[in-house]
């Protein structure tokens, strides 16, 4: 059998399992309980935070052989078959590539017909700012006053992209992006699961790199894992991702603190040489300096701040080296230097333009 990967594997089954979406599952939840299920929902948010995974637990929901119910089974053929995707009743339609008018007439002509075992008949579209002015314009009189028993759920990570029309006719929910805890927490899990041995540093880096997203958080531990084995250390997990060790970032502040140009700079080539990505090293230069101006202003115990405890103790003795004045200087220049490089075909000269911008900036 061929090898499942992880965010597959651990993807939710039930509303349970959702991680950080409580106001939208539990909204989902009443409206089974009191049977309010509306015919049309539209579902934004970013990328990997359960969109099309809560779609599909509504669908299980809905067409359990048990149910309607808040906790499907798992078990009945209705629920086996939505999560391998072969339902005959539930359909999911990548709006990437269907996108004309031409595939939404064919999905009215579908949704015509009762279902054909189960309760109701159910449209999972993805991406669905993809589709187009025309497809939208088809969608409309259906979206209105859809035939009964059928329901349809649009997964979008653009949801302003939605014309005004569509949006008055579905209920909108909107997923936000996860913390750092919430997303460390379920590494934490999965890791334990895998008889994974991971260092805290390790999850860390994981959960910082993911950027709110659960399924990249869990991509990326996939790829780790196959490079580093039963054990990630932090600093080879760093390697793999190639993010620069917290020691380093917190070098430059040093030498930025010390006025020490030529420490800066050499730093900068240590990191061309060992083939880190410059603009993404800025990227995380930037991070840092946002957390080392939200340890400043609002102390190094803010929730504010989505690290773990040895760093939030290391950013409160570097930012306590600088003023709040001083830091949102940092910050400006580094977010500046930032949407620069990403069009720079020198993006060294940027950077290293920007560390010295910081070491005089004091004067």
């Amino acid at each position: 059998m061929s090898y499942q990967v992880i965010a597959r594997k651990y993807r939710p089954q039930t509303f349970a399992d959702v991680v950080g979406q409580n106001l939208v599952t539990d909204t989902l939840k009443n409206a089974l309980q009191t049977n309010r299920v509306a015919h049309g929902y539209i579902f934004s948010g970013g990328r990997g935070v359960g969109k099309t995974t809560t779609a599909r637990i509504l669908a299980k929901a809905l067409n359990c052989f048990a149910g309607p119910t808040i906790e499907p089974d798992g078990t009945c053929p209705s629920c086996l078959e939505i999560a391998a995707g072969n339902s005959v009743d539930v359909q999911e339609i990548d709006a990437a590539s269907n996108r004309g008018i031409d595939e939404i007439r064919e999905l009215r002509e579908a949704v015509r017909y009762l279902p054909s075992r189960d309760r109701y008949k159910i449209f999972i579209i993805d991406e669905a700012h993809m589709l187009t002015t025309e497809a939208f314009n088809a969608l409309l009189k259906t979206l209105e006053e859809p035939p009964p028993r059928s329901l349809f759920i649009l997964a979008t990570t653009e949801g302003h992209k939605l014309p005004p029309t569509i949006q008055s006719r579905c209920q909108h929910f909107a997923f936000r992006l996860l913390d750092y805890t919430e997303i460390y927490d379920r590494l934490r899990c999965v890791a334990e699961e895998e008889k994974i041995a991971a260092e805290e540093g390790a999850l860390s880096a994981l959960a910082q790199a993911a950027e709110g997203s659960l399924r990249d958080a869990l991509s990326l531990l996939d790829q780790v894992i196959a490079a580093c084995g039963e054990r990630l250390d932090e600093k080879r997990v760093r390697q793999v991702l190639g993010a620069a060790p917290t020691e380093l970032l917190a070098g430059i502040v040093r030498a930025i603190d010390a006025a020490d140009a030529r420490g800066v700079l050499e730093r900068v080539g240590q990191l061309a040489t060992e083939g880190y990505e410059l603009a993404h090293f800025c990227g995380e230069l930037t991070r840092f300096g946002r957390d080392l101006m939200i340890a400043r202003s609002c102390g190094a115990e803010s929730p504010l701040l989505q690290v773990p405890d040895d760093q939030r103790r290391q950013l409160g003795e570097l930012a306590g080296l600088f003023s709040e004045e001083d830091l949102s200087r940092f910050f400006n220049i580094l977010l500046r230097t930032e949407s620069e490089m990403r069009y720079s075909l020198v993006p060294r000269f940027h950077l290293e333009l920007a560390l010295m911008k910081l070491v005089h900036a004091r004067r």
